[in-house]
């Protein structure tokens, strides 16, 4: 009897296929150059002037601003990442160019220059744009519509994403804290280049996926031209953009600080979004994607809910754990950028256990629809806050606060997430239509650093209402925010048709190809 051999693109690991793995490691390297850097900066720019390891002397505000408008610029140039892959290159290229642009990016930031600093910013923006959701889209295209393995291999992923931010809290963290910032930068950017090499070695198991689009492709593509134009045929939806547009102007003449013209470019860019969206919805072809679109516009919300208090965690919590924090353990004080680590350990830790429990409660027919995940993650994580409630009423009173309440606060923001974030990226994958499947993808980041703008915002404002009430404001707004999307469940979930009903495991040899969802 004749032996079939199977390609390497064909073959799995451990339930998985391998192509899962290579983007694994890609994924895994990326990260820990980003979150390094990450868990560096605001540190980095509050730092004073006259130590001996010296940052830059900013006002904690200065820094959180920074910040904010920094991660939200790298998650937003998601859409034009994904319409490059989506029209040019494809999904592949596109994490292949990105992943270079951001070796050059934090190779750059190694030097103690500030044209290098905001150069090296702005190349770590674009090649994440670039990377991020056409890497995210890839691993969607290895399972086939309606396979349950597609969340776990998300969950997979997104451990992946946390081990790279683990290794590099710790590592980059003591680099940059204790030996020099800019030697954190460049080991970031070593880091990434690993990826680069990774990937480049795992092409033979991604041949499926991510591909340059064909001449055929082309014919059905996206034209966002199209759409604007389409909008000026629209006169209500025309009428909400202008408004948009109006009020942006008005913002830039009459916000306070530097960047009250970043707000205008910001409110112009979410009308641009808003009248393409629209279009979107008026173009597709029958109700029940109109359904279902209607329901992911209502998960980029929460998405930005989610992530407007999650980023704290970067911004404010950052700066609180490095000042206001008693981190002292048997002698030595730990290095402020350590406690960030604490969110990638403990999803290492409970990832696959969470996720596991999620699929068996839906194998029994008992609730676990991805809105459900969302709003419980959602809740989860905002009572994470009220230990930093108590964290900010300790210190009030004592002048430090002890290390027990951010370990706490981590734990149910690590809880909240898994519950919600690589649900949310696998739901996406479900109910957008296929003609617009990497667009949706960029969507979706666009929304994560929306959301990261929330939370430099809500950062900044901390020094002039102090810790205590914006803590607790997150920790109310969220709880409330979380049980009414549950409250509506019923009727959100009629909305997406059953996108979600008769998952079972699929295995390659039944993967002919990728669907997101009916269109």
């Amino acid at each position: 009897m004749a032996v079939s051999i199977k390609q390497p693109h064909e073959k799995e690991l451990f339930g998985h296929p391998v192509g899962l793995y290579v983007l694994f490691f890609t994924e895994m390297w990326e990260r820990f150059s980003y979150y390094g850097m990450r868990a560096l900066l605001t540190l980095y720019l509050v730092e004073k002037t006259t130590v001996d390891n010296p940052g830059l002397g900013w006002l904690d505000s200065e820094s959180i601003m920074l910040y904010g408008w920094y991660t939200m610029l790298v998650y937003v140039m998601s859409i034009p990442g994904g319409m490059i892959a989506d029209k040019v290159l494809g999904q592949k290229k596109a994490v292949l160019y990105g992943a270079l642009t951001l070796v050059a990016g934090h190779g750059i930031l190694a030097f103690d220059e500030m044209w290098a600093f905001y150069t090296g910013l702005v190349l770590i923006v674009l090649g994440v744009g670039l990377l991020k959701p056409n890497i995210s889209t890839m691993v969607g295209g290895l399972y086939k519509q309606g396979d349950i393995r597609r969340d776990k291999g998300f969950s997979i992923f997104y451990i992946g994403i946390n081990l790279g931010s683990l290794l590099a809290t710790f590592i980059v963290g003591y680099v940059g804290e204790k030996i020099g910032w800019h030697y954190g930068f460049g080991l970031a950017g070593i880091a990434m280049l690993l990826g680069l090499m990774v990937y480049l070695y795992g092409q033979k198991f991604l041949i499926t996926v991510g591909n340059k689009p064909t001449i055929e492709d082309k014919k059905n593509d996206v034209s966002i031209g199209k759409l604007l134009a389409d909008l000026l045929k629209s006169p209500i939806n025309l009428g909400i953009v202008i408004i948009i547009i109006v009020y942006a102007v008005f913002a830039g003449f009459t916000y306070e600080g530097i960047d009250s013209w970043g707000y205008t470019v910001l409110y112009v860019f979410i009308a641009l979004v808003a009248g393409v969206m629209m279009m979107i919805y008026k173009n597709l072809e029958n109700q029940v994607s109109k359904d279902r679109y209607l329901v992911l516009l209502l998960s980029f919300l929460i998405v930005i809910v989610f992530w407007g208090a999650f980023e704290q965690a970067g911004g404010l919590m950052s700066i609180y754990t490095k000042t206001n924090t008693d981190r002292f353990l048997f002698g030595w004080e730990i290095p402020a950028t350590w406690f960030q680590g604490l969110n990638a350990g403990f999803i290492i830790i409970f990832a696959t256990l969470i996720a596991a429990y999620w699929a068996k409660r839906k194998l029994k027919g008992k609730e676990a629809s991805s809105l459900f995940k969302m709003a419980i993650g959602t809740i989860i994580m905002g009572l994470g806050f009220v230990f930093m409630i108590f964290a900010a009423a300790e210190f009030n009173s004592e002048g430090s606060s002890a290390m027990h309440w951010l370990v706490l606060a981590y734990l149910f923001h690590t809880i909240g997430e898994l519950c919600s974030s690589p649900v949310a990226l696998s739901f996406i994958t479900k109910l957008a239509p296929v003609k617009y499947a990497s667009l949706m993808m960029g969507v979706y980041f666009a929304a994560t650093g929306l959301g990261n703008k929330v939370a430099g915002v809500l950062g900044e404002s901390a020094s002039e209402f102090g810790e205590y009430a914006i803590f607790s404001g997150i920790t109310i707004f969220t709880v409330i925010f979380g049980l009414l999307v549950i409250l509506l469940l019923k009727p959100l979930k009629r909305l997406t048709h059953g996108a979600e009903d008769n998952e079972r495991i699929m295995h390659n040899d039944e993967t002919e190809g990728f669907e997101l969802a009916d269109n």
